[in-house]
């Protein structure tokens, strides 16, 4: 197998849209470059005394939006080529869910288990103090989020540590995904696995593409294979389920199961937390390797780990009907080939993992406005209900009970206001994925590319760069 350059990979797909629009190949070999790469190398003091060379990235990608948007993770896969990948992805997410940021992308090469929490902290300090010296970290310049292997605690280090070099009102804006005490938003910790729902929900209600694939309408009574279930994929799949699916097939680092009449998602939790692993769950049926259940029979596969699990290697043996990519690049060029030949609805990454960076969006307005989402409007709601409520007692036989009441008359508060927009988003996004396909006759994949590049390119006709 040759070597796998994620960046290539993207722009790839990339080209294959272009073939659509109607901009010049100056235009868009604009949009496709990375316009700021960072290389961070620094010491790290180990608990034990001794030495070590970190590194570390930061790519914005496009500049055509500012802040430019996007995460920071930990892992050992982490390169200059994954970062630049990354950030390019960004920018076109964005494009698609009509989020005004441009595309960036951080990691630090590390394996975090093998690092202390005095160590890790130590690592991320380090890390944002290099990103603010080079003006690669700001409310209106860079805004990173959590990414593989990394989460809120590390975005509220990122806040101190910016704090502490800047005097900013709106320093809190300077990173999302931060704790609710720090900034943070309601509805962020499960944001992109609520959005890979909302997503593959609107996917299944299309009846004319369910038909041709041989499925009724719907999420309700359709299996799924989830890989991965870190925060992304748990959420995905407790969605899916509370949705109607059945959880059919997991996994994870240590292997993977399966069982046809379905997987109790909360028990697995409970029992990995407990053994350290999902091996020897309940009834299910251990397979030979930890990609094995990709291609197990399913309606919905959706990978939620790393880039490349569906690759050359496997593309002709997945047997699901609907491939959701919660990943970030789960499918290789020539394995989205394979699947498109196979009649593979594929619903891509660079639209459906896209809601964690909406919701991140919410939190950077909250944080720029500097007041709760819900706080001016909530109570004045209730009492308008109440009063709708009241006059419709008076006016017939009905009556309602106080917990009726309160559950009719309920304000939406910060966590309602989020999730309803990030439902908005989705459903609005895919039907303008949806017509670009039909329009075109391309694969949703092409037509993502094709809707990032129209919107980001007639940005820069607007600028004048490119007349």
């Amino acid at each position: 197998m040759s070597e796998y350059k994620f960046f290539k990979q993207v722009n790839r797909a990339f080209d294959e849209a272009a073939k659509h629009s109607r901009f010049k190949r100056g235009l868009l070999d604009q949009i496709k470059i990375c316009n700021n790469i960072y290389h961070i190398t620094f010491p790290l003091e180990r608990d034990d005394g001794t030495i070590e060379v970190i590194h570390g990235w930061r790519v914005e990608h496009s500049h055509h939006k500012l802040p430019t948007k996007g995460g920071i993770r930990f892992s050992m896969t982490v390169n200059e080529d994954e970062t630049m990948a990354l950030a390019a992805l960004m920018t076109y997410k964005c494009a698609v869910v009509d989020v005004p940021f441009g595309g960036a992308k951080g990691g630090i090469k590390i394996d975090r288990t093998n690092y202390s929490d005095r160590e890790i902290e130590r690592i991320t300090r380090r890390y944002a103090y290099e990103l603010i010296k080079k003006g690669f970290l700001g409310p209106g310049t860079d805004v990173p989020a959590p990414d593989y292997g990394t989460g809120a605690r590390e975005m509220g280090w990122v806040l101190d540590t910016y704090r502490q070099l800047k005097s900013d009102l709106n320093a809190e804006a300077c990173v999302t995904g931060k704790p609710i005490p720090q900034g943070g938003v309601r509805g962020r910790t499960e944001a992109t696995g609520r959005g890979v729902y909302f997503g593959i929900r609107q996917a299944c209600s299309n009846a004319g593409d369910m038909k041709e694939l041989g499925l009724e309408p719907g999420i309700e009574g359709k299996t799924f294979v989830i890989q991965g279930l870190g925060n992304v994929g748990y959420h995905a799949a407790k969605y899916m389920t509370e949705g109607g699916a059945t959880m059919v097939g997991v996994a994870e680092i240590e292997g993977s199961i399966y069982d046809p009449d379905g997987i109790d998602l909360e028990k697995l939790m409970a029992y990995r937390e407990e053994t350290g692993s999902i091996m020897g769950f309940e009834d299910s049926r251990a397979l030979e390797n930890n990609t094995a259940v990709l291609e197990a029979e399913c309606d919905i596969l959706i990978p939620a780990a790393l880039e490349n699990q569906i690759n050359e290697s496997n593309a002709a043996n997945i047997k699901a009907k609907i491939l959701g990519e919660a990943a970030n690049g789960p499918t290789t060029a020539s394995a989205h080939e394979t699947l498109k030949e196979k009649g593979v609805l594929i619903i891509p990454d660079n639209y459906l993992n896209a809601g964690g960076v909406t919701v991140s969006y919410f939190e950077w307005l909250k944080n720029l406005s500097h007041v709760r989402f819900g706080r001016m409007e909530k109570r004045f709601e209730e009492g308008s209900y109440r009063k709708i409520l009241n006059v419709i007692e008076n006016s017939s036989d009905r009556s309602f009970t106080e917990e009726e009441l309160k559950e009719l008359a309920h304000g939406a508060d910060e966590y309602d206001l989020v999730d309803s927009g990030l439902e908005e988003t989705m459903i609005n996004s895919y039907d303008q994925l949806s017509e670009l396909r039909k329009k075109h006759d391309i694969d949703l994949r092409t037509a993502a590319f094709l809707n990032a590049i129209e919107k980001v390119g007639v940005m820069y006709e607007q600028m004048g760069i490119f007349p």
